[in-house]
């Protein structure tokens, strides 16, 4: 059941998620530590379609990937919010052969960088390794936390989470990839696509 006091999740102008809508993933600081998250090409990979999850190296550039937020309990209304599981996808249009390309997940550990790196592939609403919330990290921004299932399934607006993980930002072959951290988490904010 929806809590009475679920903290919706803001954008950058204070308006609350809508799963209807696309939003880019930035980060909240400026500059050489700042830079959208976007879909990428895994180095080494033999995926057919681009699968790995990165964020570019600063501010000033490319605008990243949009994404769309999938919200465990949809069926309470369009809302996304604080400590909700959730999956994350890519709203790119895409053929059908990396349809599958587009859901964030959890890849295996690479023992090269010492963590688990994101990556596409992932199911919406399976208990597979897909699964994240968005917490409230500073007075604007947010952290990802990456949840795999355990008993919070039950109860996805359980605040316990210490069998989550956080979301954070490791050098893979010269780019900025999203991976699991012990410190520094990405902080990060939601844009609405236009």
């Amino acid at each position: 059941n929806l809590p009475s006091d679920a903290t919706p999740v803001l954008d950058v102008t204070g308006k609350e998620l809508d799963s209807r809508l696309s939003y880019r993933i930035i980060s909240t600081f400026w500059g050489a530590l700042g830079g959208d998250v976007y879909l990428g090409k895994s180095p080494n990979s033999d995926a057919p379609c681009a699968n790995g999850v990165f964020r570019y190296n600063s501010d000033v550039g490319p605008s990243g990937t949009p994404v769309r937020f999938i919200g465990s309990s949809s069926h309470f209304g369009q809302g996304i919010f604080e400590n909700e599981l959730l999956n994350i996808q890519f709203a790119i249009s895409t053929s059908k052969l990396c349809v599958s390309y587009t859901i964030w997940k959890v890849g295996d550990y690479d023992a090269s960088l010492g963590t688990m790196l994101l990556e596409t592939g992932g199911t919406i609403g399976q208990a597979d390794s897909s699964w994240f919330k968005i917490v409230k990290s500073s007075q604007f921004g947010y952290n990802l936390l990456y949840c795999p299932v355990t008993s919070t399934m039950n109860c996805p607006f359980s605040s316990d989470d210490q069998f989550c993980l956080k979301v954070g930002v490791v050098h893979q072959n010269g780019k900025r990839r999203l991976a699991l951290v012990k410190d520094n988490p990405l902080d990060v904010s939601f844009k609405q696509v236009q």
